[in-house]
C-alpha cells in the first residue's frame, strides 16, 4: 500500500471561510480535482449556495468559491488507504497539513467548517493544539461524500445553507 497525498490549497487573499475534508477520494485524486466523484455533493450544495451552474467547468467552480471568499483545502497532507472511504485511512499514517502557516498566510479566515466528523477528528486531534491564532469558529457538517447516504440531499442542503449562508451574504462582493 502506497502512500496517497492531498492537493493544494484553493484559497484567495481575501478568503474568510474555510471548508476541510479529510483528504481527496480516489475519483479526485484521478481527476486532480476536489470533490470529483459524480455522486458527492458538495459541488451541487455549491452551485446551489452560490448561484453558478452545476456542470461549470472545474475552473468556473474554483473562481466562484474565490470570489465569495470561500477556500478549500484537506486536514491530512499524506496517508495510506485502501480504497476512498475515510474510514480505511490507517491511523499510524496520517500526516497533516501545515496550518499554521496556511492560517498566517490566510489571515482572514474567521470560520472553518468540517465536511464530515473525519475531517473535524483529524483536524481536533493533530492541528488544533498546535496553531496559535487563527479562526475561532469550527463547525462540522455533514459529509457530501456518497458514502453518507443517510442524510437526503435536500436535509445536507439545507444543513450546508444554514451554517454557512449567513456568512456568504456578507463575504460576496
Amino acid at each position: 500500500m502506497t502512500y496517497i497525498f492531498s492537493f493544494d490549497p484553493i484559497a484567495d487573499p481575501y478568503a474568510k471561510i474555510l471548508i476541510l475534508g479529510t483528504i481527496p477520494g480516489n475519483a479526485s485524486l484521478i481527476a486532480g480535482q476536489y470533490y470529483a466523484h459524480k455522486q458527492n455533493t458538495f459541488w451541487r450544495i455549491m452551485s446551489e449556495l452560490l448561484q453558478f451552474e452545476l456542470n461549470s467547468s472545474y475552473e468556473i467552480k474554483i473562481q466562484m468559491l474565490k470570489s465569495a471568499q470561500i477556500a478549500i483545502w484537506d486536514v491530512l497532507k499524506s496517508c495510506k488507504r485502501v480504497g476512498s472511504l475515510d474510514s480505511s485511512i490507517l491511523p499510524d499514517s496520517q500526516t497533516v497539513n501545515d496550518f499554521q502557516n496556511f492560517f498566517q498566510q490566510y489571515q482572514l479566515i474567521s470560520k472553518v467548517y468540517f465536511n464530515g466528523s473525519k475531517a473535524e477528528n483529524c483536524f481536533h486531534r493533530y492541528v488544533a493544539k498546535t496553531i496559535h491564532g487563527g479562526p475561532k469558529q469550527f463547525i462540522r457538517l455533514p459529509s457530501t461524500s456518497p458514502a453518507n447516504a443517510s442524510i437526503p440531499y435536500e436535509e445536507k442542503l439545507k444543513l450546508w445553507q444554514t451554517a454557512i449562508f449567513p456568512s456568504l451574504k456578507n463575504n460576496l462582493r
